[in-house]
């Protein structure tokens, strides 16, 4: 069969072989072993729902041993036989352009390349997944393929609960992941939901179809590490030669090392697992791979003497290097963390003094006790950190749920009101009043044909777009536009590309809109193949989360999820093609509310008129939320836009002076 047959087929026709899983294959954690034997039979019963009845008697023991191997249900045997990865987007078989894309982005997704865990259809972050099960991805690729522009597909945690009518204008897919009532968002209910396989934790653009592989990541990071160093250092002062210590490298944190390249300092990430560090080394993201602590000083003291821009992997635990650098007084200037801390108890953050197998063992085997050494690593490593920001190190928790967890351990991370941590958020510090505030966020395309030479050119028009955009830019927002544009200009020649010829760069509304429209007449004069536009959830108004990106709102709301709910539904009558809404996602499950979108922008007027109408709601009322909360950034930009905006009017708060509230209780 062709793999347009094999994608119309949907669930095969004949019970395919069981097929070994692959040798080489970066395996996901296996779970808690959480359900009760009822609940076990459950499972298997729900697994079996996807299947003819003939079929049942082989598949109800496979499922049963898969069950007990690796805590899920994944259905290898249903994975399909062609290669995964996003294909020119006229390879797909479709009734439409946009659904074409949205298989295209699955795909990409899915591709070995960029997926952590591929087999277990996990695209980062340890438990980001496209879908729960091989079953799910084969019927909704079949959907996809077979449904019209009048048609919307509704999806629950992964799985196609079908094709309803609509029209021309509605989403052509909506996907929720993880909404859960609030009683049951703890992490178990989490792994027992998941393990029953009806509900999945969809990251952030995982299980939204938006992931471009560690570009994403890597923007974001260059962004934030560039502008912690201007705070530390004096005017006029490099970070050359000057460190940046951290963790992790796998599918999301694996982007620092490229990200210090570019920022212009001596990056030092430590990764417990040798796969992970030699793959980010073999791909090119970092520059020398060590695994001896003593190799690893001697070449970071070289770096600083010759005031180097160098990235070196460190493979052991993060802890041993905070403590050795303490001892050996090597300064750090700027410090973070990006660990999977978000599932700290299954593979997200290793203990320190325990080889990386024996922690594997203790996940499935003594879980009690691998949770006590890992809040013991913890509160060493806070420890450590505490030692070294004594001398002037400029920590900042990177949004991994670090100093939580190291709170929840009994680590010294307080402050003094016993509140707030004594180490900012980076959206706190940075991201917030220097980026979301005043509507920068991740902004992102895929050029749909596959050829680099649409992805150039979208470069150069994105470039130009910009350049003419920040001649008449306040001075409030100059420096964040030269950012941009020196990032793009440079974008090709740090080969950030892995899997769909993708690109991110942080833009406002009037930067995505201009860009967006820009693109859109390159595609109508046959310049270009058609572009998806997206975002990370991590953006001005798509995230609710009050240890992250709602993390430098101070009116008391950071704990709703509001923002994130109009968002989403704003933008679904708007014009995206499609959008999605997780429970989850970067700092954990039942942390967050994230609220994501696609559009496909194929040269039509129709196009147009839903980019200018959607790009600009989806900026626009994460400003609005944040001006209320009192930001004054927020407040400017919204004040900014309105004048620009006629029809546009948004609540503006009256602000209170200190004197007034002071002695009333």
């Amino acid at each position: 069969m062709t793999f347009q047959d094999q994608i119309l087929q949907g669930i095969p026709h004949v019970l395919p072989a069981k097929r070994a899983y692959p040798l080489d294959a970066n395996r996901a954690p296996k779970r808690k072993d959480i359900l009760s034997v009822e609940e076990k039979q459950l499972a298997v019963r729900n697994a079996l729902r996807y299947f003819p009845k003939d079929w049942h008697q082989e598949l109800a023991v496979e499922f049963a041993e898969e069950l007990k191997e690796y805590g899920r249900i994944y259905m290898y045997r249903f994975k399909p036989d062609y290669d995964i990865y996003a294909r020119s987007i006229s390879e797909y078989p479709a009734k439409s352009s946009q659904t074409a894309a949205i298989m295209l982005m699955i795909q990409n997704n899915l591709d070995p390349a960029v997926a952590q865990h591929p087999e277990e259809l996990i695209t980062y972050g340890g438990n980001g997944a496209v879908f729960q099960n091989w079953a799910q991805y084969l019927l909704v690729m079949q959907y996809l393929a077979v449904m019209t522009d009048e048609q919307t597909l509704h999806m629950y945690s992964g799985h196609p609960m079908g094709l309803f009518p609509s029209s021309k204008n509605a989403p052509r897919v909506i996907v929720t992941n993880g909404m859960m009532i609030p009683n049951y968002s703890q992490p178990d209910d989490w792994e027992k939901f998941n393990a029953l396989g009806v509900t999945q934790y969809g990251q952030m653009t995982a299980g939204s179809f938006m992931y471009i592989g560690p570009q994403g990541i890597v923007h974001g990071t260059t962004i934030t590490v560039m502008n912690a160093f201007r705070k530390i250092l004096p005017k006029g002062q490099d970070s050359k030669g000057k460190i940046f210590l951290t963790a992790g490298l796998g599918g999301m944190s694996g982007a620092q090392p490229k990200a210090g390249n570019i920022a212009g300092c001596i990056t030092v990430c430590a990764e417990v697992n040798p796969k992970a560090a030699t793959k980010r080394y073999e791909q090119g993201w970092v520059d020398v791979l060590i695994d001896n602590i003593e190799d690893l000083i001697s070449r970071v003291q070289e770096a600083q003497v010759n005031k180097e821009v160098v990235s070196i992997a460190f493979i052991g635990n993060v802890v041993e290097v905070w403590e050795r650098f303490d001892e050996d007084n090597i300064f750090i200037h700027v410090g973070s963390d990006q660990t999977s801390l978000h599932i700290p108890w299954t593979g997200g953050y290793y203990p320190v003094d325990v080889s990386y197998e024996e922690s594997n063992r203790l996940i499935r085997e003594e879980p009690e006790v691998f949770k006590e050494k890992v809040q013991a690593t913890l509160r060493r490593h806070a420890l450590a950190i505490n030692n070294h920001a004594k001398k002037g190190t400029y920590f900042f928790d990177y949004g991994n749920a670090f100093l939580l967890e190291s709170s929840r351990a009994g680590a010294d991370v307080m402050a003094e009101n016993g509140i707030d941590f004594k180490y900012p958020s980076y959206v706190q510090d940075i991201l917030g009043p220097m980026c979301f505030d005043y509507g920068f966020g991740p902004f992102r395309w895929v050029c749909t044909s596959g050829k680099s030479e649409d992805l150039d050119k979208t470069d150069t028009i994105a470039a130009t777009v910009l350049q003419n955009i920040m001649e008449k830019a306040p001075e409030e927002i100059q420096l964040q536009m030269q950012d941009n544009i020196t990032w793009i200009k440079n974008a090709k020649r740090n080969k950030m590309v892995v899997g769909s010829q993708a690109r991110i760069l942080y833009a406002d509304a009037e930067g995505r809109s201009k860009i967006a429209e820009a693109f859109n007449n390159a595609i109508e004069a046959g310049e270009i193949g058609p572009v998806v536009l997206g975002r990370d959830h991590h953006d001005v108004s798509g995230t609710d989360s009050p240890f992250r990106e709602t993390s430098n709102i101070y009116d008391g709301s950071k704990f709703t999820a509001d923002m994130a709910i109009h968002n989403v539904i704003g933008d679904s009558f708007r014009g995206a093609t499609w959008v999605s809404i997780h429970n989850g996602g970067g700092v954990g499950w039942g942390e967050v509310m994230n609220g994501g979108f696609g559009m496909l922008l194929d040269g039509t007027p129709e196009a147009e008129a839903r980019l200018k109408s959607m790009l600009f709601y989806d900026v626009n009322n994460g400003i609005a939320r944040r001006s209320w909360a009192r930001n004054n950034e927020a407040i400017f930009a919204i004040k900014r836009e309105m004048e620009r905006t006629p029809n546009l009017k948004v609540t503006i708060p009256n602000l209170v002076a200190d004197n007034i509230l002071n002695n009333l209780f």
